[in-house]
């Protein structure tokens, strides 16, 4: 049967951090049964539901009430039964807790069991057999079994009802626990004659809405007459025994007598009655009254047990006492610890007393034996705070450094204080999340490098090095070079530093007489945000070389005038005759000089000294000894390799300066030139005949060379070669050099004061190949020609005087550049060419000839490269049929038929081989060049042959 019954809520007390409300339900609600808005009664948004993630917290496994997060009720998850859950005990509560989480908060919730009337009184038998004497007198009372109703309070069990009630009647008498004891009484005498066997029904009846009731029979035998009913000693027994007793161990033995005699004195004894927790723990030896522990106590489930004995003789008649058993609690539950809520990982940046971790700690034992004390193994950065009874938070007791641990396992102890104390504990793993809090660090406070001057850029000088305490992105450390400057040029100039590396290298090249030191400062930052950075200052040393010579500061070396030192010939030995004074501007070992006599017109006259470089005699001056000394020191230093330098110096031995003049006035120049001149004829004579060599075999080598061509060309068909005069060019500029260059030489008498000077090009003609005509025009490239002389752009130059190719056409090896006369293109016309000029010109000509030959085609004159791809033959004269030869009246004919003809035409093409077509325009004729004896000689050559 369902009832409704009132709700009742109970709010004691809110607090920002923990806050506690009770409520008052009544069992056997059914499931999602509504319990109380928690949300409103602790002032909490729905949201901070949502956002703490609000869950219900209990010790043990059964969670009776729920969380409804959407709307912030408390609802029923199982069904409540009062009874299964408390039993007798009043009040009967739930006790649970709402956690909250960011930031982690819980509340305290109290739930109270209202009892409901769903139980029945019950006794421990449905039937009880009495045998009563007939001799029983009125008022005996005989002790009935007492019945049990689970539900407390109004609910429970309220009264009996014996019926029928003519002979007995019902009496019940109040315990000091609040029981009743039930008792029937006899209200008639019995007459075992009329009615040997009764039967009575006693109802026991709770007070609850409805009304319950159990019923339990009654058989009654009528004996005869035993007017003595059996006595306890002691009307309650007391007694306790440990929660760890074993089973078989003897509670207490109880005691009753009785004063008849026989049979009817004969006591049996008997447990009449007991609560239901008590059932099962107990038994009695019928015969002697010993109570002994058949079951398990604890403590903590049942602190005292409650046994009604019974004492019946063979007459039936009983009597009964109460016994009542303490369990004695002992240390045998160590203290039980829940983790209700923890974080894995905290920021090493965590202020002190931020939560961790929340703890409930509990001791089911009591007094003592249930006090607990809780600690933390790392008391320097962790510590307990007890926030209320058996509720632990850790929290940060420090400021927490990855760097210094990364990982903490805190272990928490909890103690009880029984004898012996018990102990338990958890392990918790805690780990340390990185912030950027530790900037770079380099391995030394300052670095100090050397490199050797004259280094090769790029080279790798060394390395700095920072580390990070951090940890991944925040320890990645990049090193940057911070912007100075070293004698007003930035730094960068001089050294790079590798981002990643940290590697110095040089930029350029040291010289240790420019820079001897300089110091920059590199940063290293790491990757973290924001980023952190340290600084170093870096100093390099520039390590010096021996690169340079020593220098002679004294005597000074003039290129003109005479310096000579002046001994008297009365000067001692060891006469200061002048002192070499030189310096290195290299450093160390680098810089120690050394002087040596190289050369001396008397070396038994003079003597250097090593270190000071003081010039002395070492014997006395005689007038044999000549004026003019000559001496040649030599200033070495101590490098590796070892640099020198030679100072001359002129010594004149006299007493007086005019001996001295006359004697020093051509002394030395002529010695100079004299030791020039000497070494310049035997260069001269060397390469004269090295060249006169040559020429004889490349002459037989080109007499050779020609008759072969010769006789190879004779049967070709090859085109004419034109010959052009000197410093012209064929259009497409196919000369190695197109350009003559002025050269001013200066020559004096001492050659190595000579001076040779360039001069700019000369201008730049050309010849435009007309392609209706068989000649060549000369044409003016330089604008500013043109610009000169508006009227007439293509006007001719006046003829060389000479007839040779320039430096940039001739073939074969180098020949002379014209004179001014050549380089300006003025002068008369050229002479005939000469044997040799022939010669140069027929190995151009061969030359040509094999790659004309190479290149001819069914359709195309096989031409020489320089001459472009678009000139075919009928851009052309037609020159396939002979080949003219420069500086020669011979010509060369394919075709056996046409030498007649050629042969006739020879004086007009020896006259006209090399010049210009003429124009349309009227431009002046050249005139021919006359005829020199050589080309006559040659002409005459030509006849006879």
């Amino acid at each position: 049967m369902k009832r409704q019954v009132p709700l009742f809520l109970s709010v004691l007390f809110f607090s920002a951090v923990l806050g506690q409300v009770s409520y008052s339900i009544p069992e056997e609600m059914p499931k999602g049964s509504f319990v109380g808005n928690i949300a409103q009664d602790l002032g909490l948004d729905v949201k901070r539901l949502h956002s703490g993630k609000a869950r219900v917290f209990t010790r043990d496994s059964t969670a009776y009430v729920e969380l409804n997060r959407e709307r912030g009720r408390l609802l029923i998850k199982e069904r409540i039964d009062r009874e299964a859950i408390c039993g007798q005990t009043t009040p009967c509560a739930l006790h649970f807790q709402i956690l909250l989480e960011n930031p982690m908060e819980f509340y305290s919730i109290t739930v109270e069991i209202i009892d409901i009337n769903d139980n029945p009184p019950t006794f421990i038998t449905n039937d009880v057999q009495f045998n009563i004497s007939e001799s029983a007198l009125i008022g005996s009372t005989f002790n009935l079994d007492r019945a049990t109703d689970a539900d407390v309070g109004e609910n429970g069990l309220k009264t009996y009802v014996l019926k029928p009630t003519d002979i007995f009647s019902l009496k019940m008498n109040n315990q000091g626990d609040g029981s009743k004891n039930v008792e029937m009484v006899l209200n008639a005498p019995l007459d075992r004659e009329k009615n040997e066997h009764l039967s009575l029904v006693l109802t026991a009846v709770d007070g609850g809405e409805p009304q319950m009731s159990g019923t339990m029979q009654i058989h009654i035998t009528v004996l005869d007459a035993n007017d003595n009913e059996p006595v306890f000693t002691q009307s309650v027994y007391k007694a306790s025994i440990q929660e760890n007793a074993a089973v078989g161990t003897v509670v207490v033995r109880v005691t009753a007598t009785d004063a008849d005699h026989g049979s009817n004195g004969k006591i049996t004894y008997s447990i009449s009655g007991m609560l239901d927790h008590a059932r099962g723990m107990f038994e009695i030896n019928k015969a002697t009254g010993e109570v002994t522990l058949i079951g398990k106590v604890d403590f903590e489930k049942s602190r005292s047990f409650q046994v009604n004995i019974r004492a019946s003789d063979d007459g039936g008649l009983t009597g009964s006492c109460k016994l009542i058993v303490d369990v004695l609690d002992m240390n045998d539950n160590s203290p039980d610890i829940h983790i209700m809520s923890k974080s894995n990982v905290i920021s090493e940046d965590a202020k002190p007393n931020t939560v961790v971790t929340m703890i409930n700690v509990e001791d089911v034992d009591s007094a003592e034996n249930g006090k607990v004390h809780c600690v933390v193994n790392d008391n320097n950065n962790f510590m307990l705070k007890s926030t209320s009874d058996k509720f632990y938070s850790l929290v940060t007791d420090s400021e927490l450094d990855r760097e210094r641990s990364s990982e903490y396992n805190i272990t928490v102890s909890c103690s009880d204080e029984g004898v012996p104390s018990l102990s338990s504990s958890v392990t918790l793993t805690l780990q340390i999340s990185d912030v950027n809090d530790n900037a770079p660090v380099f391995e030394r406070s300052s670095y100090e490098a050397y490199i050797v001057e004259n280094n090769t850029p790029g080279l790798s000088v060394f390395t700095v090095k920072a580390r990070d305490a951090d940890w991944n992105q925040n320890a990645r450390v990049s090193y940057i070079l911070e912007d100075s400057s070293v004698n007003g040029v930035p730094v960068s100039s001089y050294v790079s530093v590798s981002a990643d590396s940290g590697v110095i290298h040089a930029v350029r090249s040291f010289d240790y007489e420019q820079i001897k030191k300089f110091h920059f400062r590199v940063k290293a930052q790491d990757g973290g945000s924001p980023p952190l950075s340290s600084n170093v200052t870096v100093k390099i040393l520039i390590q010096d070389q021996n690169d340079n010579p020593p220098q002679v500061l004294y005597p000074v070396q003039t290129g003109g005038s005479l310096v000579a030192e002046l001994v008297p010939r009365s000067a001692d030995v060891g006469y200061l005759v002048t002192k070499v004074v030189a310096v290195d501007v290299d450093s160390g070992q680098n810089a120690w000089l050394s002087y040596k006599l190289q050369k001396a017109t008397d070396r038994a006259l003079f003597e250097v000294g090593s270190q000071n470089g003081e010039i002395r005699t070492i014997r006395q001056v005689t007038d044999k000894d000549a004026v003019k000394q000559r001496l040649s020191v030599i200033v070495e230093d101590n490098g590796q390799p070892s640099r020198s330098a030679t100072v001359v110096v002129n010594v004149a031995v006299a007493d007086s300066f005019p001996e001295v003049l006359s004697e020093f006035t051509d002394f030395t120049h002529d010695k100079e030139y004299n030791d020039n001149l000497t070494f310049y004829l035997v260069l001269a004579l060397a390469v004269v005949s090295f060249l006169f060599i040559t020429c004889v075999v490349v002459i037989i080598s080109v007499k050779i060379y020609r008759w072969r061509q010769s006789r190879v060309l004779y049967h070709s068909n090859l085109p004419v070669i034109p010959y052009y005069p000197p410093r012209y060019s064929d259009t497409l500029g196919t000369g190695t050099l197109q350009h003559v260059y002025n050269y001013e030489v200066c020559r004096t008498t001492d050659s190595r004061k000579s001076d040779c000077k360039f001069g700019g090009a000369g201008s730049q003609n050309v010849l435009i190949m007309d392609p209706s005509s068989t000649g060549t025009m000369q044409r003016i490239q330089s604008e500013k020609s043109i610009l000169d002389e508006p009227d007439s752009p293509l006007e001719q130059k006046p003829p060389n005087n000479d007839w040779r190719f320039t430096q940039g056409q001739r073939p074969g090896p180098s020949g002379a550049t014209g004179g001014p006369e050549v380089a300006m293109g003025t002068g008369p016309w050229p002479q005939p060419p000469t044997e040799a000029e022939q010669l140069q010109a027929l190995m151009a000509a061969a030359n040509e000839v094999s790659e004309a030959t190479a290149t001819l085609g069914p359709g195309t004159m096989g031409l020489s490269t320089r001459y472009s791809p678009q000139f075919t033959l009928q851009h052309v004269p037609d020159y396939r049929q002979n080949v003219y030869i420069p500086g020669s009246t011979a010509t060369l004919t394919s075709n056996p038929q046409q030498q007649q003809q050629q042969q006739q035409a020879t004086a007009q093409q020896a006259a006209q081989q090399a010049l210009p077509p003429p124009q349309a325009s009227a431009q002046p004729e050249p005139p021919k060049a006359a005829q020199t004896p050589a080309s006559k000689k040659k002409s005459t050559k030509k006849e006879k042959k």
